[in-house]
């Protein structure tokens, strides 16, 4: 029957990246059923394991970042510097599908673990291949994260200001690097894809640099064509006051996001309390609306002024009006429409919930999320599966050639 058995399940997938990006794609993998092994060095190993430790970030005995990113996978600590730990990961390359990697190009080389180390050898395996910056070019070499190569190097960051002379605004863990993430995760499908129609594998490469300009396109594609970017203007220059940023009652912030104005514009006039502009010869269509948007902006933010943000999210609501709430962190963990929607979903058998990955298949539902592997959790339970005897696992472990228990 559809939907019995895991969509992936069967598909073997190496994760020998770090921090989130790269990682991502392996774990939606998984979140279909793969058997997906994150792979890291004996030691600390990934250092994205102690991010939820960093000063200013939020406090909690559960390593929330390695959670989410690195949930359904099994992990094994091993050094591939070592002959005996290239064997290890010889044998078991030789029936992975897809190998997913973001170290540094001269690491690479050095371990031996480029495509062409493998390409040949192993023709249908698929290479994703992550850097910050791509692979040609004086800067391929480089490393970034997504707040660099992502959010700052592609237009975002010097956009997101409050106004002209306002700093940039700063990105917050992991915005740009999750949906990069899903971005490699579909180049990945793509190449499994083609193989299915083909029986070759191949490389897929993807990087932050690319994934930031995909991001701010609309903008890139405009300086590509010639036109220059506008500075953009403080709220209290708008020209558009059935859009931005208004302030409710009790402080709280919400976004209008009116574009069908022929029809919104008198609802919004309505659900504030002043029919009475509707017909007034400053707002009486687009053209006098936009001539006067600083004018009705002033209204909106007296009107709006008056009332909590429950209030506003009810009249607008009832209204049929476009807007959404500035909302908090912890506001979307408990936000009830997420949760209805399966966006939120328990983790396991525990009392925890995970922000699931943002799309679902009609008829192949995704495995229950169980908790990140802890580093080299799964490395004696790995070998067994690739054929070696205990008396060997006790070696390469008594070598520090694998780590873990």
């Amino acid at each position: 029957m559809p939907g019995d058995t895991p969509l992936f399940a069967g598909l073997k997938v190496i994760d020998c990246a770090s921090y989130i990006a790269a990682p991502t794609a392996a774990t939606v993998l998984a979140d279909y059923g793969a058997d997906v092994i994150k792979i890291e060095a004996p030691g600390e190993g990934d250092p994205w394991r102690l991010a939820h430790t960093r000063p200013g970030l939020p406090n909690s005995p559960h390593n929330y970042p390695y959670l989410v990113d690195n949930r359904n996978k099994r992990g094994l600590a091993i050094d591939l510097k070592s002959p005996a730990g290239r064997e290890v990961l010889e044998r078991l390359i030789a029936t992975t599908d897809v190998f997913i990697t973001n170290l540094p190009l001269p690491v690479r080389a050095r371990l031996r673990v480029r495509y062409q180390d493998f390409a040949e050898k192993y023709p249908r395996l698929i290479y994703g291949s992550f850097t910050a910056y791509g692979e040609e070019g004086e800067e391929s070499g480089k490393t970034g994260f997504d707040l660099t190569a992502y959010w700052a190097r592609s237009g975002l960051m010097d956009q997101v200001r409050a106004d002209p002379n306002t700093t940039p605004a700063r990105s917050v863990a992991g915005m740009g690097d999750h949906p990069t993430g899903m971005a490699f995760y579909s180049g990945i499908l793509t190449a499994l894809y083609r193989r299915e129609k083909t029986g070759r594998g191949g490389e897929v490469r993807s990087s932050l640099l690319a994934n930031g300009l995909w991001a701010n396109a609309f903008l890139v594609q405009a300086a590509l064509v010639g036109a220059e970017t506008p500075v953009r203007p403080p709220r209290e220059q708008t020209t558009h006051a059935l859009g931005g940023l208004y302030q409710a009652g009790d402080g709280r912030y919400f976004l209008l996001a009116l574009t069908s104005e022929l029809r919104q514009w008198p609802a919004l006039a309505k659900a504030i309390g002043h029919p009475e502009l509707i017909e007034d010869p400053r707002f009486i269509d687009q053209p006098t609306r936009r001539a006067n948007a600083r004018a009705l902006q002033l209204i909106f933010d007296a009107a709006f002024a008056q009332h909590p943000l429950t209030h506003w999210r009810k009249t607008l609501d009832e209204a049929g009006l476009t807007f959404g709430i500035v909302g908090t962190a912890q506001e979307a963990a408990t936000d009830h429409q997420a949760r209805a929607a399966g966006i939120l979903k328990p983790m396991g058998d525990s009392n925890l919930l995970t922000v699931d990955s943002p799309f679902t298949l009609e008829g192949s539902p995704k495995v229950p999320p169980t908790r990140h592997p802890e580093h080299g959790e799964h490395s004696r339970q790995i070998l067994r599966d690739a054929g070696y005897g205990d008396a060997e696992i006790e070696t390469l472990h008594n070598a520090g050639t694998i780590g873990g228990p």
